[in-house]
């Protein structure tokens, strides 16, 4: 029993740090790599609905990105990993910018991104309005693929669709519809149908 448990430990060990490797961050210079603001397009009164597994979704927006990739966190255990499997926290304008970047503390945890900085490089109105947390839903085993490929400090270009998630159970999921918002419930749900790497 005790030779399994270890073996086990080694297993996780080395998962843990092939993982670690793979999603090491990318070094980029200073300057501004992800000019523009995301871009949405409401559906109004609303959209179609997609059946995924056992998860209904609502399409609320039509979504498109580009953006810096600030950090990533995966999840295997809670209760919407089924359907969420990676978290990306995205910058973009001044927060895609290296310069600023290094002067802030930025990490994920419990499906929330956050940030601190000793002495603030740009005003915090700023970082909180160029830079989100977002639960991505891939659309298929490629966009599934791609997803896991992300690292911290690239850009990525993102397509797809800001929805709700409900399940029979009562189990619901709520997509933030702006970018101004902050803290519960202030992070986008969305449906990715394409992604892929801009620049490393």
């Amino acid at each position: 029993m005790r030779r399994l448990l270890f073996g086990g430990v080694i297993v996780l060990v080395l998962w843990g740090a092939a993982s670690s490797w793979q999603h090491r961050a990318v070094a980029t210079g200073p300057g501004v790599l992800a000019p523009e603001a995301p871009s949405q397009v409401d559906l109004v009164p609303h959209g179609a609905q997609l059946q995924r597994g056992e998860y209904t979704l609502t399409t609320r927006a039509r979504f498109t990105l580009t953006a810096r990739v600030l950090s990533r966190e995966d999840y295997y255990w809670d209760a919407g990993a089924a359907l969420v499997p990676t978290d990306l926290a995205l910058g973009w304008g001044r927060m895609s910018d290296s310069a600023v970047l290094a002067k802030l503390q930025i990490r994920q945890s419990g499906r929330f991104y956050y940030w601190r900085a000793d002495e603030l490089p740009i005003p915090a109105r700023a970082i909180e309005t160029s830079s989100a947390n977002m639960h991505l839903i891939p659309a298929d085993d490629g966009v599934r693929g791609a997803i896991r490929q992300v690292r911290p400090g690239e850009v990525i270009h993102l397509e797809g669709f800001l929805v709700d998630a409900r399940r029979a159970d009562g189990w619901h999921w709520n997509t933030s519809m702006t970018r101004n918002d902050i803290g519960d419930g202030a992070c986008e749900l969305v449906y990715v149908e394409s992604l892929a790497q801009v620049t490393r």
